[in-house]
Order: structure tokens, then sequence, then C-alpha cells
């Protein structure tokens, strides 16, 4: 043989369970690494999960309160045409009263046009004559003996109408309640 060719090596079976060791220990490795990775996968999948949960909420909650503010962001204006409604109330059963009926027909159609507009806005009146009194809606100037035993603590009379705008009250109904 020559001096330069390498004899094939024979591994010893002392070689051979090392080796078996070593495969044994690098797949324990692996095994741990796996459960390294999937305890990992599972954190971060955990935490992209929350976080979007976190961002649906938050988008849901601003469309909500942009839809509550679209509702009441006429509240100011509506209010400030409330007086121009109860004139017009005021105003329309004297015009009834005169010859002339033609102002009257045209008072009336501009007034219904008006109360109209505002209820399709989301605007709505308070019912109160004959109502149970209720804090949460009325507001009680005076009290006066009953007419009659069923009318006591209800409303006899309303001096200024409330009003709800898409559910909430914006003016309370001014009333005299029986006693």
């Amino acid at each position: 043989m020559s001096k330069h060719k390498k004899e094939p090596e024979i591994k010893g079976e002392d070689e051979k369970i090392e080796a078996e060791g070593n495969i044994e220990v690098k797949e324990e490795k692996q095994e741990e690494n796996a459960e390294n990775f999937e305890e990992k996968f599972n954190e971060l999948n955990d935490k992209y999960l929350r976080l979007y949960s976190e961002y649906d909420n938050y988008r849901k909650r601003t469309a909500n309160e942009k839809i509550e503010l679209i509702k009441t962001a006429a509240e100011s204006t509506i209010l400030t045409l409330l007086p121009i409604l109860d004139d017009f109330e005021r105003a329309l059963p004297t015009m009834e009263k005169d010859e002339d009926k033609t102002h009257y027909e045209g008072v009336m159609l501009i007034y219904n046009k008006l109360k109209r507009t505002l209820e399709q806005k989301g605007l709505e009146e308070i019912k109160a004559v004959g109502e149970p009194f209720n804090t949460d809606e009325h507001e009680a100037l005076t009290q006066i003996p009953a007419p009659s035993e069923e009318m006591k603590d209800k409303v006899i009379d309303v001096v200024q109408k409330g009003y709800k705008l898409n559910g909430k009250v914006i003016r309370y109904a001014r009333v005299v309640v029986g006693c």
C-alpha cells in the first residue's frame, strides 16, 4: 500500500454507541426546540389575537361614538328652532278665528312642513296631558287639586311642550300636576 492512501477506518462498538447517543441527544434537542417553538408560536398568536380584539373593539366603539355624535349633532340647532315651533302653535289658534283663512292656511302649511322636517331628524313630542307624572320627561311647575280621583298624580295641563331627539329628552315638558 501506498503511504498516501488511507485505510478505511472500522468503527468499533464504543464508537457506534457514542454515535447513537449523539443521535438521541440531537433528537431530544430537536424535541425541546419544537416545544420552544410551539410555546413561542402560541404566545405570539395569543398576543396577536388580543391585539386584533382590542383594535376591533376600538373600531366598534369609535363607530358607535360617530353614530351618536351624528344623531345628537343637530341638537343645538333643533333646540333653537323649538321656540319658533312654539310661536307657531300659539299663533295658529288666534289666526283660525280670523275671517281671512288664506293667511291661516299658508301659515299652517309652513308649520306642518317645519314640524315634519324636525320629526324626520328624530324629534318627537313628549305626551303629557293625562299621563302619570314622570320626572324623567316632565317638569312640574305647580300642583292643583285634581278634578277627579283618577287624575291624581297625573298631568292636567301643559304649559310648554317637551321634546325628545332620538329618544333623548332635549326639553322637558313643563306641566301642571293634579294632587
